[in-house]
């Protein structure tokens, strides 16, 4: 009898542990959401093909050196 009284007490010690504090509801962290500002730019879209306008003209305005030295 002395060893079932041991062992419901551990039993009893055990069983309590486990459930200490009761249930509570999980923490939830807010995610953050870092969003960077979009700039509204007339110019943005024109860089790149002014520079390539500005090079296509620079290409066609140079004449190459065999055709300036032909006497017309």
């Amino acid at each position: 009898m002395f060893k079932f009284l041991i062992a419901s007490s551990a039993a009893l010690v055990s069983a309590t542990a486990a459930f200490a504090g009761g249930l509570a509801a999980p923490i939830m962290e807010e995610v953050v959401i870092v969003e960077e500002a979009t700039t509204s730019s007339s110019s943005a879209g024109l860089i790149i093909p002014l520079i390539l306008i500005a090079l296509i003209a620079l290409a066609l305005s140079k004449t190459p050196a065999a055709v300036e030295a032909i006497p017309t």
